[in-house]
């Protein structure tokens, strides 16, 4: 048992030890793969970002739009209707900035930059 497991060791050092070398590469395409690899990560980062403000911003205008309209509603219950209206047009209105929020986010991070 300690001797397969001293072999398993061994195995595992060697296989760390030389991979490097077995998946190097030339500079000039690690440099460009560096390039890369860092855009998409800035633009995953910035997009999680921005698309998560658009939810919040969106989140919070929706809930003061829906708290005016049902204080309207409860003032004067007539009005429901013409209040009811503007609710949702203003709450689609207020939901479309999150829409173009995700498509610049889809935009960002399907884009490639590195097209020649």
């Amino acid at each position: 048992m300690r001797r397969l497991l001293s072999l398993t060791l061994l195995a595992f050092l060697m296989l760390m030890l030389f991979a490097p070398f077995a998946f190097a590469e030339e500079a000039a395409s690690a440099v460009a793969n560096d390039a890369k690899l860092r855009y998409y990560g800035m633009a995953v980062l910035g997009s999680g970002l921005a698309i998560g403000l658009a939810a919040l911003g969106t989140g919070i205008g929706q809930g003061i739009g829906l708290r005016g309209a049902t204080e309207g509603v409860a003032r004067n219950p007539g009005a429901s209707g013409k209040i009811t209206t503007t609710l949702i047009i203003g709450l689609a209105m207020i939901e479309s900035l999150a829409i173009y929020a995700l498509v610049v986010v889809l935009i960002v991070l399907f884009a490639n930059p590195f097209k020649l």
